[in-house]
């Protein structure tokens, strides 16, 4: 079976899914996006409003600067996998309570299992969390540097672009700064996986 047809079948598995609270408030789920055979899949925290409308991840300004973060150098939505600890919304956009992550992880591990990624990037403190546990106090600390996670995969945290939408400021050492710097190691990284491949 193709990657593609599991990940179809993932999904309609998170379209049924009533395992936690967050089915009953929401509008659509939001399962994922992107190319499944992508060395690099990006993991946030959560669909917000837009993207429970949708169905997709990352669309709404915050999606859109993400957008431009990845556009900035040379990279497509398209080249990437685009995922979330949880498939649906939380109500206000509240951080995801553990029990609502737990109840979701085995599909984010089912996908990671597909794409089989070299290198997963959490967008924020909360993804960084899933992953890394109490490994480190924060995304501040944690982002820009590699962590060795299971299989062989790497950590790689960076800013949620929610959280560079209101920190405006593109100063020498600014979270924007700071994420200019991140997505240029990634695109050296991925420069390198991908020709490895070839």
């Amino acid at each position: 079976m193709k990657k593609e047809e599991i990940m179809e079948k993932i999904t309609s598995r998170i379209k049924k899914c009533h395992a936690c609270r967050l089915a009953e408030t929401r509008t659509n789920v939001v399962p994922g996006e992107g190319d499944v055979n992508s060395p690099i899949l990006f993991v946030g925290e959560g669909p917000g409003e837009d993207e429970d409308k949708t169905g997709r991840p990352f669309v709404g300004r915050a999606g859109k600067l993400f957008d431009k973060i990845l556009e900035s150098v040379k990279l497509n939505r398209k080249d990437v996998y685009i995922a979330n600890v949880v498939k649906c919304r939380p109500p206000k956009n509240r951080v995801p309570l553990p029990d609502e992550i737990e109840a979701c992880s085995p599909y984010l591990m089912a996908q990671i299992e597909v794409i089989n990624p070299k290198i997963i990037v959490p967008l924020g403190a909360t993804a960084m969390k899933y992953f890394l546990g109490n490994e480190v106090k924060s995304i501040t600390e944690a982002r820009g540097k590699l962590f060795d996670w299971k299989g062989g995969i790497k950590i790689f945290p960076m800013f949620h672009p929610s959280y560079l939408l209101r920190n405006a400021s593109k100063a020498p050492g600014s979270p924007k700064y700071l994420t200019w710097e991140d997505v240029k190691k990634l695109k050296k990284m991925y420069d390198e996986l991908t020709t490895n491949e070839k």
